[in-house]
């Protein structure tokens, strides 16, 4: 019960290789493991809905929502290509069917549709949607359909962060966070109960967004898209997992990408040392 396994994400262009997300229970304040598992269906429950996530952790494993992006763009809601979250605001109907079908479906963790949401990938590459609705409203729109189901299912929400373009094309620290911020405020002012960090494939983008996120004052779960070499410029996965934590993470993990197997192997990798530096008791 003390092996950590991958977490999957919202993903985009690399898809994740499951559609829930379940966090494990919390095993120490500062850094806990990710743990995907399925759930049968669950009713609302104003109790448990008081509740939230490090308090859910320590009682045992917390199940989330996840995939959303494919599901949306299968459905005709969401553009392949730019894969951004517009129809909270379009169709604000089909993405409230989407948290309550994933709430029947039994998950506790009903995640804003806010996958590449930042207002540089609202803009990016053509995208009118930055321009057209703009990044605090989209984020703010989502956070009211996801308190909806949270409340009807007796869930908690979390409000999302990913990789940015920013960061991609070189910006400045402040440049990357602010972008991140962006999207932060919206949640606080919506009410969310956690923050997750994921799709990130350099952990240096990673502790930035962590960073930023601490600044608000709920939980962050970090979960960044690599395998066990580590990420996209060559740093181990065990040292990402440290720098995750150290940054101020309460729970760390991985998603995306890599299949089951894969996937296990690097949360080993990262548990291991976790464990050695001190974060996990």
């Amino acid at each position: 019960p003390r092996l950590p396994v991958p977490v999957p994400g919202g993903g985009p262009p690399a898809a994740p290789w499951a559609t829930l997300r379940v966090m494990m229970r919390a095993l120490v304040p500062r850094a806990h493991a990710a743990v995907r598992l399925s759930s049968g269906c669950r009713g609302s429950s104003s109790h448990v809905a008081s509740k939230g996530l490090l308090e859910r952790l320590r009682e045992g494993p917390v199940v989330g929502d996840g995939g959303q992006v494919f599901l949306m763009e299968k459905r005709g809601y969401l553009r392949a290509g730019p894969w951004t979250p517009e129809a909270t605001c379009e169709y604000p109907e089909g993405v409230y069917n989407m948290h309550r079908e994933f709430g029947h479906a039994g998950c506790d963790v009903h995640q804003v549709f806010s996958f590449y949401a930042s207002e540089d990938k609202l803009a990016n590459r053509g995208n009118e949607a930055a321009a057209k609705h703009g990044v605090t409203k989209i984020n703010e729109e989502g956070c009211k359909l996801a308190r909806r189901a949270a409340d009807e299912y007796g869930g908690i929400m979390a409000g999302g962060i990913c990789q940015t373009p920013s960061f991609l094309s070189g910006a400045s620290k402040e440049a990357v966070q602010e972008e991140f911020h962006k999207q932060c405020r919206a949640f606080k002012k919506g009410g969310v109960d956690f923050l997750i960090a994921e799709y990130y494939e350099h952990v240096t983008e990673m502790e930035w967004a962590i960073e930023a996120a601490k600044q608000y004052g709920i939980p962050v779960a970090a979960f960044m898209c690599i395998n066990k070499h580590g990420d996209l410029h060559g740093t181990t996965a065990a040292e990402c997992a440290k720098r995750m934590a150290g940054a101020g993470a309460d729970l760390v993990g991985i998603n995306c990408h890599f299949d089951p197997f894969v996937s296990l192997e690097c949360m080993e990798v990262m548990k291991t040392a976790l464990e050695g530096a001190g974060h996990m008791r």
